[in-house]
């Protein structure tokens, strides 16, 4: 019931927040989100960034999610072009004080791209035309592809996927969180009445699918190089909230500029 009950709140939060929510909420709760992400991933990698340095460092890091705001894609770049600048002062500022500034910046500066520039592109599709279909269809994807994974390989898992990053991970697992991540894509676009093609829409499902376990594998070994067993505990059962986002970080970007660039 730990993992069940802070599930159930979050999936009816989402859904609330997307068909109830106006934009700028929808972006300030992405923001909140980014700042919690920011500080688990910086407890995880940098443990001695503490006080004034830790709130800077996540500060200059949010640029591209306040860009965001526009809801323009260019923004994104602009915005992340000012954080890069902002961490870079930031490690010459503590050169000598820090143990490694290079080590902080290349942390830092991963941080801003795969965290708060992942999660400014969920912003750019809530501004989408369909914004609430994709985003609504991208988490059944992944919750989907998460949960068929899990149960096909408790019963079908041998042979292991990547052992080395994510021991309980399996190609059974992989399998069934392909087939579970088609069917619910298709299932959404069914209670949407189809406005997506079928045809391409199972394409973009396999791709999807295949970056969502990219993105999982990726948190993973994140975990594993600095030997945490979860990003932090806000979500009880489920952990902290890198840990759900892990997923959604990379396939969020690839479906808007699938969108953008007229591919679905």
């Amino acid at each position: 019931m730990s993992r069940v009950i802070p599930g159930i709140c979050m999936v009816a939060g989402w859904l609330l927040l997307l068909f109830q929510g106006p934009f700028v909420l929808f972006w300030a709760v992405i923001l909140i989100g980014a700042v919690l992400a920011l500080h688990e991933f910086f407890r995880m990698t940098l443990a001695n960034l503490r006080h004034w340095r830790q709130a800077a460092t996540i500060a200059c890091c949010l640029g591209p999610v306040l860009a965001a705001l526009t809801g323009h894609g260019d923004m994104i770049l602009a915005g992340m072009m000012c954080s890069l600048l902002g961490l870079a002062m930031l490690a010459l500022h503590g050169y000598g004080a820090m143990d490694d500034s290079l080590k902080y910046a290349g942390y830092a500066g991963f941080a801003c791209v795969y965290v708060s520039g992942c999660m400014a592109h969920m912003v750019l599709l809530r501004e989408h035309p369909q914004g609430v279909f994709w985003l609504t269809m991208l988490v059944a994807i992944v919750a989907g592809s998460d949960t068929g994974a899990y149960y096909a390989g408790r019963a079908f898992g041998k042979r292991k996927l990547f052992p080395l990053i994510s021991p309980k991970k399996t190609v059974a697992g992989g399998v069934g969180g392909m087939v579970a991540g088609v069917a619910a894509a298709e299932l959404v676009n069914l209670i949407f009445r189809q406005p997506a093609h079928p045809g391409a829409l199972l394409l973009v499902a396999v791709v999807l699918v295949a970056i969502g376990i990219v993105g999982d594998l990726t948190e993973s070994m994140i975990k594993r190089s600095v030997g945490c067993k979860d990003s932090g505990t806000i979500l009880l059962g489920h952990g902290g909230l890198l840990d759900r986002l892990d997923s959604l970080l990379l396939t969020a970007p690839v479906l808007y500029y699938l969108l953008r660039f007229g591919m679905v």
